[in-house]
């Protein structure tokens, strides 16, 4: 697992051990930040169930603005900060070590906004839907501002998730990637 371009191209990202978090493929996120394109310099990236940090970390090495990365297992946050340290990248970070759901209670009460969030909790358990809708009624999204949900490719999502529509589908293997958008 690397970083793919940017600042920290080339940097070697470590996985946390054992089976709690499923890393991204190097292929998956390359091409998510291709669809994402030129939407990421400056923005402001929340990464939830973030594992090691490789979506956000991939993100602010791309430029973007600041990153959010919300995971509640103690190794993976514990990986995900010596990636930070590793790549560099620990300036424009805040991590947060606590499930989802009080992580997004505390965003909002910070009013905090964000343009793009990557939801990619396990897999087979709901709860990429129930990420994605705590996300668009708590409003964590800027309008028109980008969500997308990793999730098993035999997996469903509805078309729209409280105010977030669905715009796209990509598939890569066993992974799909839906993307909504903040209406």
């Amino acid at each position: 697992m690397r970083v793919i371009a940017g600042i920290a191209r080339g940097s070697r990202l470590a996985a946390p051990r054992g089976m709690a978090t499923r890393p991204t493929a190097d292929r998956v996120k390359e091409a998510v930040f291709n669809i994402l394109g030129s939407r990421v310099p400056e923005a402001s990236f929340l990464d939830l169930f973030a594992g090691s940090g490789a979506m956000g970390i991939e993100a602010l090495s791309r430029g973007a603005a600041c990153a959010v990365f919300v995971e509640s297992a103690g190794q993976a946050v514990k990986t995900l900060r010596q990636n930070l340290e590793r790549t560099g990248l620990a300036e424009g970070a805040r991590v947060l070590n606590t499930d989802y759901i009080k992580a997004i209670h505390l965003l909002t009460a910070e009013n905090a906004s964000f343009n793009l969030a990557y939801i990619d909790p396990p897999y087979h358990q709901g709860l990429a839907t129930k990420a994605l809708d705590w996300v668009g009624k708590n409003k964590l999204l800027a309008l028109g501002g980008l969500a997308l949900a990793e999730i098993a490719r035999k997996e469903e999502l509805a078309e729209e998730v409280g105010p977030l529509g669905k715009i796209r589908v990509a598939t890569y293997g066993d992974t799909a990637i839906h993307i909504y958008q903040m209406a």
